[in-house]
């Protein structure tokens, strides 16, 4: 919401949202990794969301960007493919993506 109705310090209803995007599927890649014996050093995300007209005319998230940097440890670190299967079922066990109608991407 624009000033001088929203709070800078505060996180608004629409922040929260794309933060819940990005941590359910970081929670979910995490794991996946984790089974598949990959060790995380780091993960990062700076996911973005989109607030825009749907076509009628009502506000809405129409499209959540995931951009996760993950730094690798150990001694076995996936390929590029490994990473692409690992975000895509982290995004298909992810019951946030899974409940919302908004376009999610992942950006690697």
């Amino acid at each position: 919401m624009p000033q001088p109705w929203s709070d800078l310090n505060a996180v608004d209803p629409e922040e929260a949202f794309v933060a819940s995007l990005s941590s359910c599927h970081m929670l979910f890649f995490i794991d996946l990794a984790r089974r598949a014996r990959f060790v995380i050093d780091s993960y990062v995300d700076n996911a973005e969301g989109v607030l825009d007209k749907r076509p009628d005319g009502r506000m809405a998230m129409t499209r959540v960007t995931l951009r996760p940097q993950v730094q690798w440890g150990g001694e076995s670190q996936p390929d590029a493919a490994a990473i692409a299967d690992l975000h895509h079922r982290a995004h298909e066990a992810c019951f946030i993506a899974n409940s919302v109608t908004s376009e999610v991407t992942i950006e690697q």
